[in-house]
């Protein structure tokens, strides 16, 4: 959430940063003008508070002195101003819930760093591995390997779940449980593991910013109001809500392997086979909490974990700079990681390394307390997949296919395999 002093003191300016992204910003004049109204009631209600505390020594100072009369109509006044403060007590909360409901709606402003554009016209910061070679072996689907080898049970998975859901068999299961071990032991150096809830309160969706504007996407719970979360990164951004966090205790690193649920409303018809886009598939998340200082770090270095996990798996990809157009609701700067896949001839997006400033901490109250400082101040969050398996395992089967078939392990992986170099 944005903070509304920005609007109050330079909304063009708010209103210029916000367009950028492409959008329409007149909510934002909607916010100014019932700002506006929502204090003028506030100060009515401070003024009536103070006349009725007025009036009500005066009635108290005419009893002592004995004078009824004047007592009573200063007691007649005080009742008149008290029902007037209540009803505008209730507008000021009516206001201020309006307010709340339309700045729920409003995008984080976007990096004055991040490149001016549209989905089409991101930079390209890096592509690694561009020259390699591929054979005819490596240009078959994954979803044709899975079901030569085994490994993957798209009609079970449909009879079990519907259509969109991915059954792994056999060693695809062990791959994809492999993949989640690395991770998560990559990780333990520097990075606290979490194993939280799957399902979350609305609040919690809330607070990272995926509710209101997403609720169609997510898969809710009604009979207990729990939704079934589309990645870690919503539970981890409420381990600190409604907390006030010491300086020194900055950073906080925190890393979480979960299923992830996804209705992918808006993509019928794409990627249906295979696991490229499924309503539940697996993912480890690095997620952080830091000071405004220590942000710009802590962003390199979740984009390092997770290119050096790629780049260990022997997979070409290439990096991205989102461009404002593309930027995810919460987000203020974007690196994407996309992996090549031989097979599909496709760029796969396997993670965003994401710096989000304040605006998630401001919509969960999480602050810290600056050292030396007084008062306290709004922390900044961060957080990237390291990495989505859904997408990892296709570019694994396909890049390490062999002529005969079998699909050569990573050496990175093998220990997670019992030392296996291919899988059988």
């Amino acid at each position: 959430m944005l903070d509304i002093r920005l609007l109050r003191t330079d909304l063009d300016a708010v209103k210029a940063s916000l367009s950028r992204r492409r959008i329409d910003t007149s909510e934002l004049d909607r916010v100014a003008t019932l700002d506006v109204r929502h204090r003028r009631e506030l100060s009515e209600v401070e003024r009536l508070r103070a006349e009725i505390k007025r009036l009500s020594a005066g009635v108290g100072q005419a009893r002592r002195e004995g004078n009824g009369d004047e007592a009573d109509r200063l007691a007649g006044e005080s009742r008149a101003l008290d029902v007037e403060r209540a009803a505008r007590e209730v507008a000021a909360d009516e206001l201020a819930a309006e307010i709340r409901e339309v700045m729920l709606g409003i995008p984080n402003l976007p990096s004055d760093d991040a490149p001016d554009g549209g989905q089409d016209e991101h930079v390209l910061l890096r592509t690694v591995g561009a020259e390699r070679v591929w054979a005819d072996h490596q240009r078959v689907p994954h979803w044709d390997i899975g079901a030569e080898r085994g490994w993957l049970d798209p009609e079970r998975a449909s009879r079990i779940s519907g259509a969109m859901f991915a059954l792994y068999r056999g060693a695809g299961a062990r791959l994809l449980r492999a993949l989640t071990q690395l991770a998560l032991d990559r990780h333990a150096d520097a990075w606290e593991e979490i194993r939280p809830p799957t399902l979350v309160r609305s609040e919690t969706m809330l607070a990272t910013g995926a509710l209101p504007k997403f609720a169609d996407d997510a898969y809710h719970v009604e009979r207990d109001d729990l939704w079934a979360i589309p990645t870690a990164e919503v539970p981890l951004t409420s381990m600190h809500r409604d907390e006030v966090l010491d300086e020194a205790e900055l950073p906080k690193r925190y890393t979480a392997y979960t299923p992830c649920y996804r209705r992918e409303a808006g993509s019928a018809g794409r990627d249906t086979r295979g696991t490229l886009r499924t309503h539940e598939f697996d993912k480890v998340e690095l997620m952080a909490w830091c000071t405004p200082d220590q942000a710009g770090e802590i962003h390199a270095e979740i984009l390092r974990r997770a290119e050096s996990l790629i780049v260990d798996l022997g997979l070409v990809y290439r990096v991205i700079d989102l461009c404002t157009g593309d930027l995810s609701f919460s987000s203020r700067r974007t690196f994407d990681i996309e992996v090549y896949a031989p097979g599909t001839d496709q760029w796969l997006e396997v993670s965003s390394v994401s710096w989000f400033g304040d605006f998630q901490a401001r919509r969960g109250n999480a602050r810290y307390k600056p050292a030396g400082g007084k008062g306290t101040e709004f922390l900044h969050t961060l957080n990237g997949s390291a990495l989505a398996w859904s997408r990892i395992w296709p570019a694994i089967v396909e890049t390490h296919r062999q002529p005969d078939g079998t699909v050569l392990v990573p050496e990175v992986l093998r220990p997670y395999l019992g030392g296996a170099d291919v899988l059988k």
